[in-house]
């Protein structure tokens, strides 16, 4: 993997994971870097179910991998706020 790969992955990441953020409704008291790393996770494993389903690759937006990398990064982000917030509480 290249710097520019790495780069791009931690630029879509944060994308991603943003967005996951936004779909779970109420605060969420995690930090950006974990945001991130939910949203690199999300993207690879979003991606991953899509090909699986053979969505993957689409002329033009590939919006249903799109949608689908969302939702694992807003189900990572609600399971992060449920074990980071256990223990950062006070």
């Amino acid at each position: 993997m290249t710097v520019t790969g790495i780069i791009t992955a931690i630029v879509i990441g944060a994308i991603i994971g943003a967005l996951g953020r936004l779909v779970v409704p109420g605060r969420q008291g995690i930090p950006i870097w974990l945001t991130v790393v939910i949203g690199i996770v999300a993207a690879l494993i979003g991606t991953a179910i899509a090909g699986a389903f053979g969505v993957a690759s689409t002329g033009g937006i590939d919006w249903i991998e799109l949608v689908l990398q969302i939702a694992v990064a807003a189900v990572g982000v609600i399971l992060a706020v449920s074990l980071y917030g256990r223990r950062s509480v006070r």
